[in-house]
């Protein structure tokens, strides 16, 4: 491997953190989290090994939807600073090898943004065809709205012009006309704007939602993929290595269209969806199978794209790709209470709780994650173990503050409880339990461990580059694959049940001149004339194991 020809795609190996200014860390006290508190923490972040810092929405909002009602795309949000202050936090993460991408929202704006303002007044109204309308009353569409607990249609009438506006998520978030290219020259204004101001790149919020012409004028817009083409253009223009890590929660066959196709040239990544949730399939079955499928049927991509791999997000856990049986498994394994589940669709629960705190399932999921071929992400709070407040409201119940210390309001802020943005986490998992200042003395923390296993991705670029293979072994409770890239190759072999298991298994290619080098543990294991090796796995034991032959010159 040459630097020179893989460090304009960073983002193939990167390590992704996403969090919410207004929940990490509250530096002016006064309940809410801040740019400031963040700039003083990207020390923290930087000792964690994160390499791309995610920024969930901090601009100016009506406050809806949890800061994706937005009332100005070119604006922040006065309780988290200023444009100065987010500055100093690009810079301060850019200094330490971080790169910055936030939220972009542009399907919809908040029902209080000057556009939909002005729009909603009159047909005549200079903003009116931002929006998209209808002018006979709707059918029935219950069946496509995102929060069937607010909503019973994705159309809502508006008296002053007797006319419906479209909104997908709730009614305070009239969408976009996406076919209207004033609409089109907007989003390309944003996106230049906050890339001047130093971000390299987005995570682009309900792409699906945004490329739906439906009521919209397409007679000179047949082809809504031809402008996701020319996003991606112009993000490459304005910035090197600029990247755009889209939200589509669709099939592979239809997300491979969104990437581009065999061009490569929409999406420069997309979160794997189907395959987090064979995953949790799989826990419940103690059942490696789920998971090997939806791996290997992903399409393949073109070198300019990269899947991003997952286990929690800041929404609810979806499981809405899994069958009916399926997902009832699935809630029965972790999340059997009806007040766990939402929409019916999903989990508003953190992993350790949906483990029982079990130390051992847990940081098996998190080598399992690290070791997947992609780009892995993280939610903030995962590297500690947190849980989830079950007081609060829907997908609110997983984003309480971070737990910095065993303090007052968990070291997040000095403010009164009553101030505090939002409620902390409580019980077996509250900052008393889970904090960052206990866990970084301890070297048998989850969050040493986790940072080991950051290292040791950072050190292993098959897992962002190379190609995947399933190899046969005779357990189904065991995942056990290879990536290999170049002259250089892994195995990770993962017991997803309770029961220890010998695996055996046999590598191609490989003779008595190879041996495997565990990278998480210090253990070498030889390999015999035809590649063969058994492996112990104690229950829910994992291996990381690098390939090496006689001469190699790899990091071990």
């Amino acid at each position: 491997m040459r630097i020179t020809d893989t460090s304009d795609l960073w983002w193939k190996t990167a390590v992704v953190y996403c969090l919410d200014v207004q929940t990490f860390m509250d530096w002016d006290d006064d309940g809410m989290g801040d740019f400031t508190g963040l700039a003083q923490r990207m020390d923290y972040l930087h000792d964690l090994g994160i390499t791309c810092l995610w920024l969930m929405p901090f601009y100016p909002t009506g406050d809806r939807d949890d800061g994706y009602d937005i009332t100005d795309f070119f604006g922040v949000d006065p309780r988290l600073g200023t444009h100065g202050d987010l500055v100093e936090v690009i810079r301060t993460a850019n200094d330490r090898g971080i790169r910055v991408i936030a939220d972009l929202v542009v399907n919809h704006t908040s029902i209080q943004h000057p556009w939909f303002r002005s729009a909603r007044r009159s047909k005549d109204a200079p903003f009116h065809d931002f929006y998209v309308w209808r002018s006979d009353e709707p059918p029935d569409t219950s069946d496509q709205v995102v929060f069937p607990d607010a909503e019973n249609s994705i159309w809502e009438f508006n008296e002053p012009t007797g006319e419906w506006y479209l909104h997908h998520f709730y009614k305070e978030q009239p969408d976009l006309d996406v076919t209207n290219p004033k609409v089109r020259d907007e989003v390309a204004k944003v996106m230049g704007f906050w890339l001047q101001m130093g971000l390299s790149g987005f995570r682009m919020d309900a792409v699906p939602f945004f490329l739906d012409t439906v009521g919209g004028d397409q007679k000179d817009f047949p082809d809504p993929h031809e402008f996701m083409r020319a996003l991606r253009a112009f993000l490459g223009r304005r910035v090197h290595g600029g990247v755009i890590l889209g939200e589509v929660n669709l099939p592979h066959a239809q997300q491979a269209v969104f990437f581009g196709g065999p061009e490569g040239d929409e999406l420069t990544m997309q979160f794997d969806f189907l395959a987090m949730q064979a995953l949790y399939l799989s826990m419940a079955r103690a059942d490696a199978g789920p998971l090997a499928k939806a791996l290997l049927d992903r399409p393949e991509v073109s070198p300019d794209n990269q899947w991003a791999t997952f286990v929690r997000n800041h929404d609810e856990l979806t499981l809405d790709k899994l069958s009916d049986e399926e997902r009832a498994e699935v809630f029965a394994a972790f999340g059997p209470d009806p007040s766990m589940q939402v929409y019916g669709r999903g989990l508003r629960r953190r992993l350790p709780p949906m483990l029982d705190g079990d130390p051992r399932r847990l940081r098996m999921v998190y080598s399992l994650l690290f070791s997947l071929p992609g780009t892995p992400v993280l939610f903030y709070g995962e590297e500690i173990g947190m849980g989830e407040n079950p007081e609060l409201e829907g997908r609110m119940a997983v984003r309480t503050p971070m737990q910095w210390t065993d303090g007052p309001n968990g070291g997040f802020s000095q403010a009164p409880p009553r101030k505090l943005r939002r409620p902390l986490t409580t019980g077996g998992y509250g900052p008393e339990f889970v904090n960052v200042a206990d866990q970084r003395r301890d070297p048998e923390s989850l969050l040493s461990f986790m940072k080991l296993l950051i290292r040791r991705y950072r050190e292993c670029p098959e897992l962002g580059w190379g190609g995947f293979e399933v190899l046969d072994q005779p357990h189904a409770s065991v995942l056990a694959h290879l990536c290999r890239w170049e002259d250089g190759a892994m195995v990770a072999v993962h017991n997803l049940g309770p029961e220890p298991q010998t695996v055996p298994l046999t590598l191609e290619g490989c003779d008595s001149s190879h041996r495997l080098e565990d990278l998480l543990q210090e253990r070498s294991t030889p390999l015999d004339e035809k590649g063969r090796a058994e492996l112990a796995l104690e229950g829910y034991g994992y291996r990381w194991l690098r390939v090496v032959a006689e001469g190699s010159r790899r990091l071990l």
